[in-house]
């Protein structure tokens, strides 16, 4: 979503454009997450520090964070860096800057929506979560409280028997906040590839490639037959290895992988529900119920079932899950940077060698918006704000083109 939205919004600013990616857009973490455009995201996902919560994770207690020691080691650095910034002070400091971009997600991308013909995808009708006390329920509505009064995040506080006027939910909920704000998709890979099409007829170029034969050329960039002036990298988890071969660029970048398994319930939830407590979303989607998990900050390569299992028996308590589909279960990773803020920048010494990555969790609901101010700046507009610059990260290290 992150390069297709850049790709239409340089398009749009008359730019000539083409679109490279290796598999085809809305086939990779664009495909795999809930769908949700997230303009009620006002302030991005910290790390816990209290140490009751950093104890059950360390002791596999909670379900919306695993990990295993080499994956812990490898990211032992940004994880440091991720913690520090959590810090309230730093966080709502964050949030000044993180909500003016997830509050106009919505606009940003309705009217590429509507230009693409993909309104039958959309939902607005916001997203619940759902919580299991009376106590839950109701530090959920003070936090919804604070978000309102700071960026005029909307809401509403359901008790158990009203949300199960609305939704097909045993008596275990205690109650819900919708986040009203909030828009959903039935099938995000349908959508990103929708936006894809609108580029192209647009006439944009849609190049099959894998960016590694990007090459630094005598007016610019080559990339097979290719030639530009400007390159703007939108790699999601895979940015800071293509930078650092390429432009010794070092991002502190976490990789939280995630998880989904497709159930075919017979009753599904009329819009996504996320039971935060036990790390688990429960999305419909147009090919049944989409389970999807938290973070899995594991080293390995082969998949951890774990989330997804335990995830299940807990989303069952909830709602008539069915049984599982045939489907494979799939995985891909989130490229959250330790700030917790995107990188939407040029990199210095190097001419036309853009960023537009670390989305974290929200490039579904970014891509579209970042992609904006990005291509804004190389047309000479808004400049980029310095919040979301390379020049931010602290100890990072760039080499000067020869």
């Amino acid at each position: 979503m992150v390069g297709v939205g850049t790709a239409l919004a340089l398009q749009s600013r008359g730019w000539s454009v083409a679109l490279v990616d290796r598999g085809g857009p809305g086939s990779e973490t664009s495909y795999g997450n809930a769908g949700i455009i997230e303009a009620e995201a006002a302030e991005p996902f910290a790390m816990p520090r209290d140490l009751s919560s950093l104890l059950a994770i360390a002791a596999g207690r909670r379900n919306d964070v695993i990990w295993d020691l080499p994956g812990l080691f490898r990211q032992a650095p940004a994880l440091w860096r991720y913690y520090s910034a959590s810090a309230p002070a730093l966080h709502r400091v964050t949030g000044s800057h993180y909500a003016p971009l997830t509050r106009r997600s919505t606009a940003d991308h309705a009217p590429l929506i509507e230009a693409s013909g993909a309104e039958q995808l959309i939902r607005r009708t916001g997203f619940y979560v759902v919580v299991r006390s009376d106590a839950e329920l109701a530090a959920l509505a003070s936090h919804a409280e604070r978000l309102r009064q700071d960026y005029g995040v909307g809401s509403q506080i359901l008790d158990g028997s009203a949300l199960r006027r609305q939704e097909p939910v045993s008596e275990k909920a205690s109650g819900a906040i919708l986040w009203t704000d909030a828009w959903s998709c039935t099938d995000p890979g349908a959508l990103t590839r929708a936006y894809a099409d609108l580029f192209v007829k647009r006439g944009g170029t849609l190049v099959k490639a894998d960016a590694v034969s990007l090459r630094r050329g005598t007016r610019g960039w080559t990339l097979g037959d290719l030639e530009a002036e400007h390159v703007v990298v939108c790699l999601g988890p895979w940015s800071p290895e293509f930078l650092r071969r390429f432009a010794d660029v070092s991002l502190p970048m976490i990789f939280k992988r995630g998880y989904h398994r497709v159930m075919h319930a017979a009753t599904a939830p009329s819009r996504p529900m996320l039971d935060s407590v036990n790390g688990i979303m429960m999305a419909p989607m147009q090919d049944g119920l989409r389970l999807l998990t938290g973070a899995d900050l594991g080293g390995r390569a082969a998949t951890d079932p774990r989330q997804l299992e335990r995830g299940e028996i807990v989303a069952r308590e909830l709602v008539d899950i069915g049984q599982r589909s045939a489907a494979p279960v799939w995985a891909g990773r989130r490229p959250c940077m330790a700030d917790m803020l995107p990188v939407v920048s040029e990199v210095p010494g190097h001419s036309g060698l853009w960023l537009n990555t670390g989305h974290g969790h929200q490039g579904f609901t970014l891509g579209p918006t970042t992609g904006a101010l990005l291509a804004d700046a190389m047309a000479g507009g808004e400049p980029l704000p310095q919040a979301l610059k390379l020049s931010r990260l602290r100890g990072h290290r760039w080499r000067t083109a020869p």
